[in-house]
């Protein structure tokens, strides 16, 4: 069983709308919480993570 991945900023965000009510500084956390579940997924389920990645640096 995995442990639960500390990712409280991006637990916040339900709607895009929510991006919005972060402050510009938090983004780069963001991003980083982002790039931490995006890997660990591809990690379990296999598949590709280019592209997602590539959609994080956007």
């Amino acid at each position: 069983m995995n442990a639960k991945l500390h990712t409280p900023l991006l637990d916040k965000v339900r709607i895009p709308a929510d991006l919005r009510t972060l402050d510009a500084a938090a983004l780069p956390q963001l991003a980083s919480e982002l790039r931490t579940e995006l890997i660990d997924a591809v990690s379990h389920t296999g598949g590709h993570l280019g592209a997602g990645l590539g959609v994080v640096e956007l």
